[in-house]
C-alpha cells in the first residue's frame, strides 16, 4: 500500500532554528533533543519506512525573529529526492504584507508548491481574521490548497504564558469561517484539533472544501468517537501525515494498523483521498 505523509518537517537543523525559542521549550517539554539532524539521514529514514511525503517549510520571522525554512529550501530538498519527496507545501509569514504576497506568487511560478502551511499557534494570527483575506483570495486564485494547524501543540507548553502563544487561535472555527468565506479554497485541518475533536468532525463533515489530516498525534490517543468516525462518516476527508519528526515511524505505522481498519479505509487515509484531492 502507497503511504503519502503529507505533513513531514524537513527535521534539519536550519528547520529547527526556523523555529527560534519554541526548538529550545519543546526540547524541555518532551525531555528529549530537538537539534535536528543531516539531510541525508531524514531521507534514509524516509525511505526505510515506505514513505512518500510532501515537506513543510516554515516562517515566522516576523513575530519571533528566527529566519525560516525558506519555500526555495524545501522546494530544493523535493527535487533532491524526487522519490521519496512528492510536493512540498511552502509557507509565508502573514505579517509581511506585500511581501507575503510576491513570495506566494513567486513560489508557485518558481518552487512548484502545493499550497501553503500555516501554524496560527505560533504565528499568533487566526485564518478568519479580516487580516489575512487578501492572502487567501490570492490562494483561491492561483489554486492553492491552504493547510491549517488545529488544536493545540507542544511549542510552548508548560512555560509561562505558553511563550505568548494562544492556542485558540487554532480552533476548528476559524477554519468553518474560512471555508465559508473561500468555498473555492481547499482546506486540509492538520492534527487532530484536541481538545475540539468533535468541533473539528462538524466542520469537516459540513464544509465540502474542508479535509483532515491527523498527524503529530499518537493513533492510539485518538478519541473514541474520532476512531469510529474514521471507518464511517469521515472515511473520504481523513489522511496520513506523521508530523516528522514528533513521532517515530515505526510506531506511527504499528498504531495505525492496530487499529484495526479495513483495507478500504487504509487505502483512502494512505493515499486515495490525498491522489483525489491533492492530485499527487
Amino acid at each position: 500500500m502507497r503511504r503519502l505523509d503529507l505533513h513531514f518537517y524537513p527535521g534539519t537543523p536550519t528547520w529547527v532554528r526556523s523555529q527560534g525559542p519554541f526548538a529550545k521549550a519543546l526540547a524541555e517539554y518532551w525531555n528529549k533533543p530537538w537539534d535536528g539532524r543531516p539531510e541525508s539521514d531524514v531521507v534514509a529514514d524516509a525511505r526505510a519506512a515506505g514513505l512518500q511525503a510532501v515537506l513543510v517549510a516554515f516562517d515566522i520571522e516576523s513575530i519571533h525573529g528566527a529566519p525560516p525554512m525558506t519555500n526555495q529550501e524545501v522546494a530544493a530538498m523535493r527535487d533532491r529526492h524526487p522519490d521519496v519527496f512528492v510536493g512540498a507545501w511552502g509557507a509565508v509569514d502573514p505579517f509581511k504584507g506585500e511581501d507575503a504576497l510576491r513570495e506566494v506568487e513567486r513560489a508557485v511560478r518558481e518552487d512548484g508548491i502545493l499550497g501553503l502551511h500555516f501554524h496560527p499557534i505560533m504565528g499568533r494570527y487566526r485564518v478568519d481574521s479580516d487580516e489575512l483575506q487578501p492572502l487567501f483570495a490570492l490562494m483561491r486564485d492561483l489554486g492553492l490548497v491552504a493547510m491549517v494547524d488545529v488544536g493545540t501543540t507542544g511549542m510552548g507548553a508548560g512555560l509561562p504564558g505558553g511563550l505568548g502563544s494562544l492556542i485558540e487561535n487554532a480552533h476548528p472555527l476559524a477554519i468553518d469561517r474560512l471555508a465559508a468565506e473561500f468555498p473555492e479554497l481547499t482546506i486540509i485541518a492538520s492534527h487532530p484539533g484536541w481538545p475540539w475533536v468533535d468541533e473539528m468532525t462538524a466542520v469537516a463533515l459540513h464544509k465540502g472544501n474542508v479535509f483532515w489530516e491527523l498527524s503529530g498525534w499518537a493513533p492510539k490517543y485518538f478519541s473514541p468517537q474520532l476512531k469510529v468516525d474514521i471507518r464511517a462518516r469521515l472515511q473520504d476527508k481523513i489522511m496520513f501525515g506523521s508530523d516528522h519528526p514528533s513521532i517515530p515511524f515505526d510506531r506511527l505505522l504499528r498504531e495505525w494498523d492496530e487499529l484495526g481498519y479495513s483495507d478500504t479505509v487504509m487505502n483512502k487515509v494512505f493515499h486515495e483521498n490525498a491522489e483525489r484531492v491533492l492530485g499527487i
